[in-house]
């Protein structure tokens, strides 16, 4: 299954503690604040647990959104790499 993870997260060390913790479980980053990927169900709730875990008390919110397969490949998306 594809997925969306987006966040907003003020506290810029937890941010990038989580941004790390998602590369760990293999997904990529597409925005400053979202990446995607596909795990498997278990890897999500684990995902999801351990950047809750990292939020703790501080404010933030963050979605893990499932796409399917289907609905995936109909995206539009404009890439231009500039460098």
């Amino acid at each position: 299954m594809h997925l969306l993870l987006i966040y907003d997260i003020t506290n810029d060390r937890i941010r990038t503690k989580v941004s790390a913790a998602c590369e760990d479980y293999g997904l990529d980053r597409i925005q400053f604040s979202a990446f995607s990927g596909q795990l498997s169900r278990t890897h999500q709730e684990e995902l999801i647990l351990k950047i809750g875990s990292l939020l703790g008390e501080e404010s933030g919110r963050v979605q893990l959104i499932p796409i399917s397969t289907t609905d995936w490949e109909k995206r539009l998306e404009i890439v231009n790499d500039v460098g």
